[in-house]
């Protein structure tokens, strides 16, 4: 506001300046040249004090409502705000089911669902090679189990359940998307299940991170691992799928463990089932 305030004065001052000198010139053309300017300088300002409410209006509106977003998500939130909610999605991607070659790969095979529906046929098992791996071995020591992080990479052996294994989180499945879509990929990790819906409705499915009993699971499921980063609760029941879709009462996601496509589970129990492991989702741009 100064500095427009400012600037209105001193646009002010010129005209008042030259309205005086205006009239002590005996030359017609010097005068009418000077009159000339006394307009466009009087209507410059006020056009410029007028037009500062909107600006101000506008930088405080976005302040107060984006306050402490990066720049990368206050562009999210612009395309988000441009997208209207549907009551109801159904998306066509295509399902892949990780038997018999990856038992414990439902998050590489989720994430090739997500590209072949963003039109990047990459092969599940070229995925599993592709991720980050935590080396870490599985070891119990004085009751407590010491293992790897799954937000740092693949946890255990994701080719047999004949060896310790787990998962892996959002972290590394991003950054390995990111490798096929560069910057098209969307972490959406941390925002509310009614966010997810804007994605969906512009048409992409949703990798998420749940549990294979599709509801939200009572303590005596989790355990705590020590990790080089520091303890971490988990869950052996740990499952990835994509969302495809929603209506009033049921998600509708390609489950890998079970090959099926469209399936559903209500939608509450989905939701607290996705809050519970951290609200971890991953999805893409448009083009």
């Amino acid at each position: 506001m100064l500095v427009f305030l400012v600037l209105f004065i001193l646009i002010m001052l010129f005209s008042i300046v030259f309205f005086f000198f205006k009239y002590k010139q005996k030359n017609t053309i010097v005068s009418g040249i000077l009159s000339f300017i006394l307009l466009l300088s009087f209507g410059a300002g006020i056009i410029l004090y007028g037009f500062r409410d909107d600006v101000l209006f506008a930088r405080s509106s976005t302040t107060a409502s984006e306050e402490g977003f990066s720049q990368e998500q206050r562009k999210l939130l612009n395309e988000q705000r441009i997208i209207k909610i549907k009551d109801a999605v159904l998306i066509d991607a295509p399902v892949i089911p990780q038997f018999p070659e990856l038992p414990r790969g439902c998050e590489v095979t989720s994430l090739s669902m997500l590209l072949h529906t963003a039109g990047i046929e990459v092969d599940k098992m070229v995925l599993a090679e592709q991720v980050k791996k935590d080396p870490a071995d599985r070891v119990i020591k004085d009751g407590n189990i010491y293992f790897g992080n799954p937000h740092k990479g693949f946890v255990g052996n994701m080719y047999t359940y004949e060896e310790p294994g787990y998962g892996v989180y959002n972290e590394p499945i991003y950054e390995l998307a990111e490798q096929y879509l560069p910057g098209k990929t969307i972490n959406l990790s941390g925002q509310t299940f009614e966010e997810l819906k804007i994605h969906l409705s512009d048409g992409r499915p949703i990798w998420v991170i749940i549990n294979t009993q599709y509801r939200k699971l009572e303590d005596s499921y989790f355990q705590t691992w020590h990790t080089n980063d520091g303890p971490i609760r988990i869950t052996m029941k740990e499952h990835s799928v994509i969302i495809t879709g929603y209506d009033d009462q049921y998600i509708y996601f390609n489950d890998p463990l079970t090959g099926q496509k469209n399936r559903k589970e209500p939608m509450k129990d989905f939701e607290a089932s996705w809050v519970q492991m951290g609200s971890q989702a991953i999805t893409y741009k448009l083009e």
